[in-house]
């Protein structure tokens, strides 16, 4: 099975488990679990949310794998400039993205996607780490996308 079909079929999956479901927090730890458990290359898997009270910060949300930064302020890091510039960033090599933040030493490459709620408002960051240099590409980008427009844009 190709990248592109195991994104079309976790999406499936992820939209049948929380379909009916409410709870935001509950999206996004089932959301969470179930990529992580799909993809080899997911070392680790999460949300960081917009904190209201500091809306210019993120704090950390449901996730999978080793403990997480808990908190990043949109002046730092891969997730911070996802949320700053409310695009998907893809980072083949960690050590040459200016201002990364080693929240977890062995992470080599990243993807972080911004997560949007139906009025189009920023309301966290999804973000996943490698272990391994190189392991994000269109396909990735094309899958995370989808899947979290439809669970929390639509």
């Amino acid at each position: 099975m190709t990248k592109k079909e195991r994104y079309a079929e976790v999406a499936q999956e992820i939209a049948a488990t929380i379909e009916g479901e409410g709870n935001l927090i509950a999206r996004m730890a089932t959301v969470s679990n179930i990529l992580h458990h799909a993809f080899d290359h997911y070392f680790w898997t999460g949300f960081y949310l917009v904190d209201p009270e500091k809306p210019a910060e993120l704090v950390i949300g449901p996730y999978q794998g080793t403990l997480g930064c808990l908190r990043i302020p949109f002046s730092k890091g891969v997730c911070g400039a996802c949320a700053t510039r409310r695009e998907t960033i893809i980072v083949p090599d960690v050590h040459e993205f200016p201002g990364h933040i080693a929240c977890d030493s062995r992470s080599e490459s990243e993807i972080v996607v911004p997560v949007l709620d139906q009025a189009g408002r920023l309301i966290a960051v999804f973000d996943v780490d490698s272990d391994r240099k190189n392991q994000f590409d269109e396909d990735d980008r094309a899958g995370l996308e989808r899947i979290l427009a439809d669970a929390f844009s639509r």
